[in-house]
């Protein structure tokens, strides 16, 4: 009691002074997150293996999870926008976001390393693991890309592409420059124009993708290892291809905000972390481009 005292008397004496820094107010997100993320987990287990209540091959917990997430997500994320647009994010609280968000975006960034240094493991030297003494492994290695496998030709549809996502990175700067300047119309075009070149280019790869899995470019006959080389590719395209569907969500609630009367040419931090995360997106795209269609699709190593 002694404790909650002091608590009380020093909230008294501070009563009316004002400050910088923003306190948040309870809030049930963080628990609900965690139960639906470990839900989450337990169901992917349990549909693939099966886990405790969860037969192999039942995903209900899995869908469970996912809605508890998507939940989450919504609602947290509602609250940090009211806050926002309260008044609540002050130039210091501004920092400390955008100190959370640069943390994110490298670790994005270091989740496609992985991905990269695989690829560039079996593009560069897999003549190393093709003198391994297991047959299987010296089969699969012997080649890169594995023989019988047509690759996606670069100059065509994901150059289509790579031009697609460099000019939303022009529109999306038009529009961040737009709103400094007090130019919402603006703002909102350029907004609208960054959301549909993003569409545009998840349509294109989807046609892409119908195009690899129809024709089977890649399994031919001597293709030993075509899934060490589909995997990589998919793995890296696809997983770029869901950060740009992410990203269009970004932005398209960052428009709507902004057709509702949010941000300011000083405060509009919901609208720079979007232009930050979109500008991630294409630059790992210019090095998936580059290295994975460019070079080492092109026949490397044959």
């Amino acid at each position: 009691m002694a404790i909650f005292a002091r608590v009380e008397d020093r909230d008294m004496a501070h009563e009316g002074v004002k400050h910088d820094y923003h306190l948040v107010n309870p809030s049930p997100w963080p628990l609900i997150g965690s139960i639906a993320a470990v839900a989450l987990a337990m169901g992917l287990v349990g549909g693939l293996k099966g886990f405790g209540p969860v037969a192999k091959g039942q995903w209900w917990l899995l869908a469970l999870g996912a809605v508890g997430v998507l939940w989450t997500m919504y609602g947290w994320w509602t609250e940090v926008v009211r806050e926002a647009d309260g008044g609540d994010h002050t130039p210091v609280v501004g920092i400390g976001l955008r100190y959370g968000m640069i943390p994110f975006i490298v670790s994005e960034v270091m989740f496609f390393v992985a991905w990269f240094w695989i690829f560039f493991e079996m593009a560069l030297f897999h003549h190393v693991r093709a003198g391994s003494s297991i047959d299987d492994v010296r089969a699969a290695w012997a080649n890169w890309p594995p023989k019988g496998i047509e690759t996606v030709p670069a100059f065509e549809l994901p150059l289509v592409n790579t031009l697609t996502l460099l000019l939303s990175g022009t529109t999306v700067t038009w529009a961040h420059h737009a709103l400094q300047t007090g130019d919402r119309r603006g703002a909102k075009i350029g907004l609208l124009l960054t959301i549909l070149l993003g569409m545009m280019f998840t349509s294109i790869q989807a046609y892409e993708y119908n195009h690899i899995l129809t024709e089977k470019l890649f399994y031919g006959a001597e293709a030993v290892n075509s899934g060490l080389y589909g995997s990589a590719f998919f793995m890296a395209t696809g997983f770029h291809g869901f950060h740009v569907i992410i990203g269009t969500i970004f932005l398209s609630v960052c428009l709507i905000r902004l057709i509702r009367g949010a941000f300011t040419p000083t405060q509009h931090f919901g609208f720079e972390a979007a232009a930050w995360y979109w500008h991630f997106v294409d630059v790992v795209w210019l090095f998936l481009f580059t290295f994975l269609y460019v070079i080492f699709g092109a026949g490397w190593g044959h």
